[in-house]
């Protein structure tokens, strides 16, 4: 029993990991954005692997507002939640709140049910750059990067490539740092996130969700560092909106 056990986990990962070797879209980060980015792009047929660091995908949904486990969307991002079948409650006051362990535990279903594969702690330690482009990941197990073992990552070959990695926008700064690209940006570079300030962090999250050179896109609260745009705390309603919006702009590049 044993020995069935373990192979069957040890094969059908292997089967895994090199079937999505080379796919259409590598989504870097787990949080709302690219699940919902990931979900819309398998639906239309691509294919997408979700590289997530954490044990656990959902980002910063899971505690809510300073572990209140709530959150809270606007009435315009409903039918995006009707899609994946989360449930939410009026305030009265064109404001929903969702159970953020629903939300996150909802989006994480529905990108696998689309066909998205989501392999979580593996961290994406750098980006590949060939003639002017990005061209996929570099990855390695999470574990050994945090024990910063000497141990060579793999590559993940792809015609696009989402940074959903949040505040930081690290697959961004890899690229500007490193390839020494210049950002369709104000400024050619990252511009930093601003302080909180929910009303505009929400409309820029959605207005700063593009293309920021070829392969390479940005979502979420990586899409407000980047281009300079402010905090909103605990309202999801354009982190939704920004992965929607990704994903048609992705979809319409790759199919020409």
């Amino acid at each position: 029993m044993e020995e069935k056990i373990t192979g069957s986990i040890v094969r059908q990962f292997f089967s895994k990991l090199e079937s999505n070797l080379t796919v259409d879209v590598a989504i870097v980060g787990a949080g709302p954005s690219g699940l919902v980015a990931a979900t819309y792009l398998s639906k239309n047929g691509l294919k997408v692997a979700i590289f997530e660091r954490k044990l656990a995908p959902g980002g910063g949904i899971w505690g809510g507002g300073m572990l209140f486990n709530e959150v809270v969307v606007q009435e315009d991002v409903l039918p995006i939640l009707d899609d994946f079948s989360i449930t939410y409650q009026s305030t009265g006051d064109n404001y929903y709140t969702v159970d953020s362990v629903e939300m996150a535990s909802g989006l994480i279903f529905g990108a696998r049910q689309s066909g998205s594969v989501i392999f979580n702690a593996v961290s994406v330690e750098d980006i590949v750059f060939k003639d002017n482009r990005v061209n996929g990941v570099v990855i390695l197990w999470t574990p050994v990067q945090r024990l910063q073992m000497h141990v060579d990552p793999l590559v993940v070959t792809s015609k696009a490539v989402l940074d959903g990695t949040g505040h930081p926008s690290e697959i961004i700064a890899l690229a500007s740092n490193k390839a020494g690209i210049k950002l369709n940006t104000p400024s050619g570079k990252i511009m930093g996130e601003k302080p909180m300030w929910m009303e505009s962090g929400e409309t820029a999250t959605v207005e700063n969700t593009k293309k920021l050179y070829d392969g390479l896109y940005v979502s979420g609260m990586a899409a407000n560092n980047a281009s300079g745009g402010f905090r909103m705390g605990p309202i999801f309603g354009g982190m939704l909106k920004s992965g929607k919006k990704i994903a048609e702009i992705i979809q319409k590049d790759i199919n020409g």
